[in-house]
């Protein structure tokens, strides 16, 4: 190869590289850590971003068909961690994530394509996570020291408990799991936030 045929690589390289990790940023920045207040899963965010970005560029040079394409895709989507959950949301996130380092890396040639789909995708998760739509619901994760609320035929009982102990307006509530050696139990509370 040539120096101009490695130029022009490492300049579409740049440039998409650039796009990428400003599109992840401002959606990771401005729209998850303003809603959510989080930081913990940012390394995981920009770093299965900028290996799908890199292993999708490389990729991209060799030729390879649609159906392996969307194989791929399918492969890093569906990635998960089997030592700790990760909340629905967060995966959304994540999912946001490796599409943009998917679409950076192997999208048109065109730049301004490019750009234009990193716009919507931010400005369609910002109207999404803004409450233009309605009510935002938001969750928690709590511990609960008792049992004598988990039946399900006590629920609304356990829905009054917790409203009066933290003060929140609770519409729902799913018990994740219980310790009968620590009588004590791990419920997720959804309410409104004002």
């Amino acid at each position: 190869m040539d120096n101009t045929v490695l130029n022009v690589i490492f300049n579409l390289l740049g440039f998409r590289y650039l796009l990428n990790l400003l599109t992840v940023f401002i959606l990771f920045r401005f729209i998850y850590y303003k809603n959510y207040k989080k930081i913990d899963l940012f390394l995981t965010f920009f770093g299965f971003n900028s290996i799908i970005f890199f292993i999708s560029f490389m990729l991209n040079k060799v030729e390879m068909s649609t159906g392996a394409g969307f194989g791929l895709f399918a492969v890093f989507s569906v990635l998960r961690y089997r030592t700790e959950g990760i909340g629905p949301k967060d995966m959304t996130y994540l999912f946001l994530s490796i599409s943009i380092g998917l679409l950076t890396a192997i999208g048109p040639p065109d730049g301004i394509e490019i750009v234009l789909f990193c716009f919507v995708i931010i400005a369609l998760t910002y109207i999404l996570e803004n409450s233009l739509w309605g009510k935002k619901e938001v969750s928690k994760t709590i511990i609960f020291d008792s049992l004598d609320y988990i039946n399900q035929s006590k629920q609304s009982e356990l829905m009054k408990e917790l409203k009066n102990k933290i003060g929140i307006e609770i519409h729902r509530l799913s018990v994740d799991n219980i310790d009968y050696l620590k009588d004590s139990c791990t419920i997720t509370i959804y309410y409104y936030e004002n």
